[in-house]
């Protein structure tokens, strides 16, 4: 039978080396490559792959952050093939009872063997998942939450406390952050896209306003009325910038304010 399989790794010779060696093992179709954890559950979700590959290192989302998103989005999920350079998580996955992890770089043989286990696994897909959601519990609990984020200004790097960010937007793929206050700063995150940002803020305070903007609701100094029913927002940072709110979010405004 045949097993289609979706490669997810933010380094392009890692995937490339991965689909080739998957072209050497029978019965496998590689439908779709993915460089970021978003992408992953968006692919995963098109797709319902018999199998993923996953990179457990990507910047914003990372591996197990895309499990999480998973079982949170209640999305069926694949069986999972961790990828990565490191060992350190592999003793977990494996008393979770995942189906393989690799080690990079990787091995035609080794390759073959994961997705041979991958055949040869018969839990059901509700056992699966309470495994894997126990994995990714487990990992979330002994790593360091951390409340403060990396900013670039002024060729230097900045890190800065979540409850000090006003806004963020994006622009020709560079994401700007503005903290709030008279004394507020500006910088550039490292992140790629607005999704991974808020992947790493905090979702009671972080609020999608717009597809170009985040904000943070503590922030928001003035709702103002817009036309045709629409509102902006201006914050309370140095600039008071004001950010529209897309027809998609009144809503979500008027429930945060009783508008």
């Amino acid at each position: 039978m045949s097993l289609s399989a979706v490669i997810i790794d933010d380094e392009q010779l890692a995937r490339d080396e991965l689909a080739y060696l998957l072209k050497t093992v029978d019965d496998v179709d590689v439908v779709a490559q993915g460089k970021n954890g978003v992408e992953a559950v968006n692919l995963i979700r098109e797709h319902n792959p018999d199998l993923v590959f996953l990179d457990v290192q990507m910047p914003g989302l990372d591996g197990f952050g895309v499990i999480k998103k998973l079982l949170d989005k209640k999305i069926t999920l694949p069986k999972i093939v961790f990828a990565t350079a490191f060992d350190q998580y592999a003793v977990k996955a494996f008393e979770v009872n995942a189906v393989d992890y690799l080690l990079k770089p990787f091995d035609r043989k080794r390759v073959a063997q994961s997705v041979q286990r991958a055949r040869a696994k018969k839990d059901p897909a509700s056992s699966s998942s309470d495994k894997l959601e126990t994995l990714v519990r487990m990992l979330e609990s002994q790593q360091p939450q951390t409340s403060k984020i990396l900013l670039k200004a002024g060729g230097r790097l900045f890190l800065v406390n979540q409850k000090d960010i006003c806004h963020a937007s994006i622009e020709d793929g560079v994401i700007s952050v503005a903290t709030g206050g008279p004394n507020g700063m500006e910088g550039q995150s490292n992140c790629r896209t607005l999704e991974e940002l808020l992947d790493s803020l905090d979702p009671n305070l972080f609020w999608r306003a717009h597809r170009s903007y985040l904000v943070n609701i503590n922030h928001i100094k003035e709702v103002v009325p817009w036309f045709k029913s629409s509102y902006q927002l201006r914050m309370d940072d140095k600039k008071q910038t004001e950010i529209p709110v897309s027809r998609a979010q009144t809503r979500r405004l008027r429930e945060l304010f009783g508008l």
